[in-house]
């Protein structure tokens, strides 16, 4: 169960609580490929190949590791290893990401998420913590917002506490006080619990609960999360 009266603040993830991530991911990569094809033939078409991909984006990580919580980083030297496996000019790998970048923030919110975020900003401090790189200033929710805190920012991802703490110490609001709400049980919800804060479960796919520890609340929707923080 909730305590609501304890509630001074909300720590809100992003990608797939606020908008759905997929189809955002598979536009940009669309668009990437387009302009590619223009640029980088070569890489357009070893991009084109599964395998090839997973190789790069293995390569990648393996060789960014210390970076493996920022995945702008990952993003764009993958783009520029394809462009040196090729043999096109890896200075295109900057101006690629960026294409790709400022595609990925245009969201497709889900229909509740305006109405959610006006009605629990007028109530409480509302601060974004995200494992992705959206930008909520770019995808237009920065006035709902007090601020941010990615996991590029933090130097780590959630479930890691420190990201939590973070978001906790700009807030000036200690963890026991702030609510997270959040779309993955693990990385969310077990991590938000791990520092103290009470955590809600947004489960749109009706998926079953497998932890020991158990969110204090499940809703499917934003709407309904705004009517449970009503008291409804």
């Amino acid at each position: 169960m909730l305590a609501l009266s304890s509630i001074r603040a909300i720590t809100l993830d992003l990608d797939d609580t606020l908008w759905p991530i997929w189809p955002c991911i598979e536009r940009a990569e669309k668009v990437l490929h387009a302009w590619l094809q223009q640029y980088a033939p070569a890489t357009a078409t070893l991009y084109a190949d599964p395998h090839e991909r997973r190789s790069i984006r293995e390569a990648t990580e393996q060789k960014w590791a210390a970076q493996a919580h920022d995945l702008s980083v990952l993003r764009r030297e993958s783009i520029r290893l394809a462009l040196e496996r090729t043999g096109d000019d890896t200075d295109l790998a900057d101006p690629a990401f960026d294409l790709f970048f400022a595609e990925r923030m245009r969201v497709e919110l889900f229909d509740d998420a305006i109405a959610t975020l006006e009605w629990m900003a007028a109530r409480w401090p509302i601060y974004a913590v995200s494992n992705g790189n959206a930008d909520v200033n770019k995808v237009g929710l920065g006035g709902y917002f007090k601020g941010s805190v990615s996991a590029r920012d933090a130097g780590v991802g959630k479930p890691d506490p420190r990201i939590f703490h973070a978001a906790a110490d700009a807030l000036g609001v200690p963890p026991e006080a702030i609510l997270h709400v959040g779309d993955d049980a693990a990385l969310d919800v077990l991590g938000a619990l791990g520092v103290g804060m009470q955590a809600v479960w947004v489960n749109r796919s009706e998926t079953l609960w497998s932890y020991a520890q158990q969110p204090h609340a499940t809703v499917a929707s934003l709407t309904e999360l705004r009517d449970l923080l009503a008291g409804g």
